[in-house]
């Protein structure tokens, strides 16, 4: 019988979403002692085709938090990550009044509470484990070199109070200490210097420090150096790198799919070049033209992602196209059919498995890294927002599993007019060529390797089962 609980809110959203629910089955897997309630914020309930998997362990549940009411303002709207945080701390009562009915099931048994697990975005709710009086850990999504970033551009921004221009100086001059290579305020996200959200968004290492350990979805081998830039930032808690979390549930065998994946066993292994840019991305009719021609010019076999953007100014999700003639240039259906295919939402984890995929073009993700490289499938970069173009300099320099189509674009989802430039055909047909090149046998080495590492760190003796081993012994001994 379980003797602890812990209590999981994961942010809206369906990579935090799926990465906590990874996290959550990793510890039930490696404990007897510990069940987990995830605690899933209204209306964001994903998480609910989960529970019916007959995978899940008996000793994870859900439950869905009452809606707050919360409705933003006009002028919250302009603020994205201000709208967020408003929302997730709304429900702050909602979520003490479930806790409360888990302690009073809990009562008179041998089970006790032994702590809150929060994203990374859900800070606010380390007041809720206060008021229990048990610890907090925050799960951080991202990878650990990034957080480094983060509180480094909070020390700048907070701190010492620099503007605009001088925090650009600050960073080129000083670089930031997660990183192995000096790092250039070009790839700083956009969002730093967006107001009010930039600082409140660097302002959450304010919060993380109030945990009492930060679960990080990396592993040693992996970020070396940032995890142990990490150990030298005062009063910050201790970090659990416990990676690599990857949803390897993958739909190979989905009806709906079905003609993608027969699609790619009838190609030669390695030959296939996979475009997919996560569950916000999604091009103007310009840059699909350039892609279609950058595409074309390489001559390589393709599975292209291609979605329809949302209206300019919404919050909402890429949609699919009913005739892609609507948006490819004339005639390039027909002149790729024996080649390539282009389809909408795919199947990321069943395609990258797949052993006639050879590269991947990505928007830089961090769960998209995670599984591409688990799998061994080099990357071409090509970032779009949020922290992605941080990532795409670290494959690029740091860790050299990656090509580069350009490393500092950028795309606000918001507005889908507001770009940093149009990539041309050119520039995607040199990083295409780079990245399926059979003769760059470096790069393929180097994936290879690690490749091996992400196994080997979740081995019974890897590296991060053994910060797994010591958070468990941490939060619930």
């Amino acid at each position: 019988m379980p003797k602890a609980e812990l209590v999981f809110i994961p942010s809206p959203g369906r990579g935090h979403l799926q990465a906590a629910f990874q996290l959550a089955t990793l510890l039930v897997d490696r404990d007897p002692r510990l069940s987990v309630t995830v605690l899933v914020i209204a209306p964001f309930s994903a998480l609910k085709s989960h529970r019916e998997s007959p995978a899940n362990s008996s000793r994870i549940r859900f439950v869905d938090v009452p809606p707050s009411g919360f409705s933003p303002s006009s002028e919250m709207a302009k603020s994205p990550f201000s709208v967020l945080q408003s929302f997730i701390s709304s429900h702050r009562e909602n979520v003490m009044k479930e806790v409360e009915k888990l302690r009073v099931v809990g009562s008179g048994t041998h089970y006790k509470l032994a702590g809150f697990v929060v994203d990374m975005f859900c800070a606010a709710m380390i007041d809720v484990a206060e008021a229990f009086s048990v610890p907090a850990y925050v799960f951080f999504t991202s990878g650990a070199s990034f957080l480094g970033l983060m509180i480094q551009l909070h020390r700048l921004i907070w701190e010492q109070k620099l503007d605009l221009m001088e925090i650009k100086n600050a960073v080129e001059k000083d670089s930031v200490p997660s990183y192995e290579t000096p790092f250039p305020a070009r790839v700083l996200p956009k969002g730093t210097f967006w107001l009010p959200d930039g600082p409140k968004f660097y302002g959450l290492t304010e919060d993380f420090k109030r945990a009492r350990g930060i679960l990080i979805n990396t592993f040693l081998e992996l970020e070396t150096h940032g995890i142990n830039s990490l150990s030298g930032e005062q009063k910050f808690p201790p970090v659990y790198p416990i990676g690599p979390l990857i949803y390897l549930e993958n739909d190979d065998k989905n009806p709906e799919f079905l003609e993608i994946m027969n699609w790619l066993d009838e190609q030669p292994d390695s030959s296939v070049v996979f475009l997919c840019f996560g569950s916000m991305g999604s091009f103007d009719g310009d840059q699909v033209k350039e892609i279609a021609a950058g595409l074309e010019r390489s001559g390589h076999r393709f599975l292209w992602s291609l979605r329809k953007p949302p209206a300019a100014g919404t919050f909402s999700k890429p949609g699919e196209y009913e005739n892609y003639d609507e948006i490819l240039p004339e005639g390039f259906l027909q002149r790729s059919a024996e080649i390539g295919k282009v389809i909408g939402w795919a199947p990321q984890v069943a395609v990258l498995s797949h052993r006639a995929v050879g590269g991947f073009v990505s928007h830089c993700g961090w769960n998209s890294i995670l599984e591409s490289l688990w799998f061994g499938v080099p990357i071409a970069a090509w970032p779009m927002y949020a922290e992605q173009q941080t990532n795409a300099f670290q494959l690029l320099k740091d860790l050299e599993v990656a090509v580069e189509i350009k490393m500092d674009y950028y795309k606000n989802f918001y507005d889908s007019g507001d770009e940093s430039g149009i990539v041309k055909a050119d520039e995607i047909d040199g990083g295409i060529r780079k990245l399926m090149d059979s003769g760059n046998h470096r790069l393929r080495a180097v994936v290879k390797a690690m490749k091996e590492k992400f196994r080997a760190a979740l081995s019974e003796n890897g590296s991060s089962s053994n910060y797994i081993r010591s958070f468990l012994e941490d939060s619930i001994s």
